[in-house]
C-alpha cells in the first residue's frame, strides 16, 4: 500500500445555479476524495454560492456581461479563499466562462471539457443533449464539444421548450414530476433515432429527474462527470502525479 499523503488542491466552486446541484458537487467531490485517500481525508473546498435569483434575472434580461461580473467576483473570492483549481457549476453559465478565467489566476475546469473526457472513455462520438434553451440554441456548448471531437444532436424546437420549462418551472426550484420523466423519456428516444449514442444532461439539476435507469441510452450526467473531474485535479501526490492513477 502506497503510503505517500496525498497534497489536495483546494477547489473553488463557484454554485448556487442552482444550489440543488451544487449539493451534488459538494457530495461527490467528498466521497471521491474519500474513496481514493480512505480514513477521515476529505476535499478542500472554498465555496461561493451565488442568489440565483439574481443570476436568473440577469439570464430573463440577457445581460450577460452583468452575469459575467457577478460570476468573476464569485471566482475571485472563491482564489482569496485559497481556490487552486475552478469550476462553474451550471452548464449554461459557461456562457461567460471566458470572462471569469480572464478575471483569475488559476485553472478553470470547463464543465464540457468534463463531458467530453468522458464521451471518450466510453466511445461515444455523438451525443444528444438536454439542457437550457440557450445551451441547445447557440454554439458556445456545442463547439467546445465539438473541438474535443464530439458531434451533438439537438431536441427539435418543440422539444427544446418543452425540456426547458421543466428545468426552469420545476427542477431549478426542487420540483420532480414523474409527468416530466416521461416527456424527457420521450426526447431522449428521438434523440437515440436520429443518431446519439448517449445523452448529456446538460443542465446540473437534470440528474434530479433521469437516471440511468431511466434513459433508453447511455447518459452523462455533467454535474458527476465535472465533479469527478475536479475530485481527479484536486488528488496529486508530494511528487506531483495525480493521487487516483497511483
Amino acid at each position: 500500500m502506497n503510503t505517500i499523503s496525498p497534497r489536495l488542491r483546494t477547489i473553488g466552486l463557484v454554485g448556487g445555479m442552482s444550489w440543488h446541484s451544487t449539493v451534488t458537487y459538494y457530495r461527490m467531490i467528498n466521497e471521491a476524495v474519500a474513496t481514493v485517500v480512505g480514513g477521515h481525508a476529505s476535499a478542500s473546498i472554498a465555496l461561493q454560492s451565488v442568489n440565483f435569483a439574481e443570476i436568473r434575472d440577469c439570464q430573463v434580461r440577457e445581460d450577460w456581461d452583468r452575469a459575467a461580473e457577478l460570476l468573476a467576483e464569485a471566482a475571485q473570492r472563491c482564489v482569496a479563499g485559497g481556490a487552486e483549481i475552478l469550476a462553474i457549476c451550471t452548464n449554461l453559465m459557461h456562457k461567460v466562462a471566458p470572462q471569469v478565467e480572464d478575471a483569475i489566476d488559476v485553472p478553470l475546469l470547463h464543465i464540457g471539457d468534463a463531458v467530453a473526457a468522458q464521451a471518450s472513455r466510453n466511445g461515444w462520438r455523438t451525443l444528444g443533449v438536454l439542457a437550457t434553451q440557450w445551451v441547445m440554441d447557440e454554439s458556445f456548448y456545442e463547439s467546445r464539444l465539438k473541438e474535443r471531437g464530439i458531434d451533438t444532436v439537438m431536441p427539435d424546437p418543440d422539444a427544446r421548450q418543452v425540456v426547458d420549462g421543466i428545468i426552469w418551472d420545476e427542477l431549478t426550484q426542487g420540483v420532480v414530476r414523474e409527468e416530466s420523466r416521461r416527456k424527457y423519456v420521450e426526447v431522449i428516444r428521438d434523440l437515440a433515432d436520429r443518431g446519439a449514442q448517449a445523452v448529456v444532461l446538460a443542465c446540473t439539476e437534470i440528474g434530479l429527474l433521469i437516471g440511468p435507469d431511466d434513459s433508453p441510452i447511455p447518459i452523462i450526467d455533467s454535474a458527476v462527470a465535472h465533479a469527478e473531474a475536479l475530485a481527479s485535479a484536486a488528488l496529486l501526490s508530494e511528487t506531483g502525479t495525480k493521487w487516483s492513477e497511483r
